[in-house]
């Protein structure tokens, strides 16, 4: 039969073999608790990503929307310019053809009036050279 002290040293055995057991049990204990809030924090973060692009994506849509209704009015307007453009031009456009038509018979007339102006001219200048004549041959 076993001794009194091997039985004493066989349960201090299991005693520290106990403790030391409880202490990597404690340890394991804190790890995984780190490890859980750093997975915790990780989470928290992605949700934090996701939430922004969520908001940043809504965003872009509501722009883009916005965007497309702008430029149907822009359409819309450049349709209503372009008719009134071109009623104003077909309303306009016959007293372009007569400004034109009076254009033309103005350079005409101020043609005619510089012809006549020369031909007055001429005509003084050869008056004036026979006066000049007959006065010079009736003094002497």
């Amino acid at each position: 039969m076993a001794d009194l002290n091997d039985i004493m040293r066989a349960l201090g055995r299991m005693e520290a073999t106990g403790e030391g057991t409880k202490a990597v049990i404690e340890q394991l204990r804190e790890d995984f608790q780190d490890e859980k809030d750093s997975a915790r924090q990780s989470r928290k973060i992605i949700h934090q990503r996701l939430d922004e692009q969520n908001g940043q994506i809504s965003h872009l849509e509501t722009t883009v929307a916005i965007s497309g209704q702008v430029d149907a009015q822009l359409r819309d307007r450049l349709t209503a310019l372009e008719s009134t453009v071109s009623s104003n031009h077909a309303a306009v456009q016959p007293h372009i053809e007569d400004m034109k038509r009076m254009k033309t018979m103005g350079m005409g007339i101020t043609g005619l009036i510089a012809l006549a102006g020369l031909t007055v001219g001429g005509i003084v200048v050869y008056a004036s050279d026979m006066a000049r004549a007959a006065i010079k041959h009736w003094l002497g």
